[in-house]
């Protein structure tokens, strides 16, 4: 009995073995079939959803292939400048009156861009401001490089060095350039040749305040291309290697590079760097009015809707705008039969024009909707072609320039004489800066940088040269000859 029971035992182990190996091996090859069917879905939902490496180096997600031919097509148009100043300064002793200053010297770089194959090139005013000496590095090669013409309004400047074979870069039309386009910034930054970042634009139209001139036309493109120390002056490029700007700022807490950066259109380039190459300098077109955007408060002020358009907040007597019967408070909302937007739009538009040159303008005045032909005129007043007129003094050893009648209006004095460069001599024991506008001598007015001369070397005893700072503010200077 107990032989048949162990038997009995035994066989029902077995059978209940093999039923739970039967089921566990088939839950097994369920499972084994899942997951192989899951690794398989994964494999096609891969192919579905990622690219490789090749499809992202010919789709338009990354433009790789036009980074490399806009590079090639660039950097060879983009040199290293160096601005060696000498300073000179004083310890404020009544010795400094019998021996020649102390000196230092400094020095500063940019980037620049060549425009032509004899050798001009554009760059920012302040790459070169107070410069010395510049020196041009294009291929290892070094070059000395002169002054052609600065236009502060716009911080572009023209140098020239004497080659006949320099590769100009290709120009591209900033009217063109589209928002989120892509770019490139190539430029020199820490003194590092030809680099190359790419990003794209941000914006067009910026207005961000930087430019100190009396007259500035600040329409910027921003982009997020890095822009460092060293690019300034440098190209921002298209996928086609053309240029559409001049990069000139960034906006940082730190001096590097945060995210935004600002180039002068290619397009307002164009015209500073002819003016400056045919003429000597930018010829100005001047609208004879201030002119500011109009925020919430002007809006709600002025009982309008609509925030587009400028505000006049100035005429000027005598001017462009006064003639073509602008009033302030009139509202700018359309030139040329197109929309105007902002401020910086319409500076744009002036910074294209000549003295000379119409526009029409369409503007609100109270409930009304009036049209007007504006003439632009230069900086005198008239719509002739001016050239620079600068007068260099042997014996003070410094240069000056009349001051033109736009400025003397807009600061209000009858005459001014600019000093303009400072040499070793005489002039330089004064300690009047470059950039000084010597308005009296001894109270009285002076005309024109030739009487200054005769009225400097003559005169004997006390003498008091007064004028205004660069910074705007009325002082003088006592001396005794």
């Amino acid at each position: 009995m107990s032989n048949y029971l162990k038997t009995g035992i035994i066989a029902f182990l077995s059978a209940g073995m093999g039923v739970w190996f039967v089921l566990d091996y088939s839950e097994f090859m369920d499972l084994k079939e899942k997951h192989e069917r899951s690794v398989d879905d994964l494999h096609e939902f891969e192919k579905s959803n990622f690219i490789s490496n090749s499809q992202i180096a010919n789709s338009n997600l990354l433009p790789v292939e036009d980074f490399v031919d806009a590079s090639e097509h660039s950097t060879n148009s983009v040199v290293f400048i160096k601005n060696l100043s000498v300073i000179n300064y004083r310890t404020g002793h009544w010795m400094d009156w019998f021996f020649e200053p102390r000196t230092s010297q400094r020095m500063s770089t940019g980037s620049g861009v060549i425009l032509s194959h004899d050798g001009y090139i554009i760059t920012n005013n302040h790459v070169i401001e107070d410069a010395d000496e510049i020196e041009v590095v294009h291929k290892k090669r070094s070059y000395k490089g002169h002054i052609v013409g600065t236009d502060p309004s716009t911080d572009l400047a023209v140098i020239k060095i004497d080659v006949n074979d320099f590769p100009a870069i290709a120009l591209g039309n900033s009217g063109e350039v589209k928002v989120g386009e892509w770019v490139l910034a190539v430029g020199n930054p820490f003194n590092l040749t030809s680099t190359v970042t790419a990003g794209i634009v941000s914006a067009k139209g910026r207005n961000i305040n930087i430019l100190k001139d009396k007259f500035p036309i600040e329409s910027f493109i921003q982009t997020d291309a890095a822009i460092n120390p060293g690019n300034s002056g440098g190209a921002l490029v298209n996928r086609k290697g053309e240029l559409i700007g001049i990069n000139t700022a960034i906006l940082s807490r730190t001096g590097s590079y945060a995210g935004y950066g600002f180039a002068v259109p290619v397009d307002i380039v164009k015209k500073v760097f002819n003016d400056i190459v045919q003429y000597g300098e930018v010829q100005k077109a001047f609208f004879g009015a201030e002119f500011a955007d109009i925020d919430n408060e002007v809006a709600e002020e002025l009982q309008i809707n609509s925030l587009n358009g400028v505000i006049i907040t100035h005429v000027q007597k005598g001017w462009a705008a006064d003639k073509a019967d602008l009033e302030k408070g009139d509202i700018v909302t359309e030139v040329n039969g197109e929309p105007l937007y902002d401020k910086a739009q319409l500076e744009e538009m002036i910074g294209y024009k000549y003295p000379g040159d119409l526009i029409q303008l369409t503007l609100k005045r109270g409930n009304k909707s009036v049209s007007k032909t504006l003439e632009f005129s230069n900086r005198e007043g008239t719509t002739e072609i001016l050239k620079r007129n600068i007068y260099t003094s042997q014996s003070l050893q410094a240069s000056f320039e009349s001051i033109s009648k736009a400025e003397r209006d807009l600061i209000g004095i009858k005459s001014g004489i600019r000093v303009i460069e400072v040499g070793n001599g005489f002039f330089r024991k004064l300690d009047i800066p470059e950039g000084f506008i010597i308005t009296e001598i001894n109270h009285s007015n002076i005309e024109s940088p030739q009487e200054l001369e005769d009225v400097l070397n003559k005169i004997r005893g006390k003498v008091i040269v007064s004028g205004i700072t660069t910074s705007g503010r009325r002082v003088y200077y006592p001396f005794l000859f």
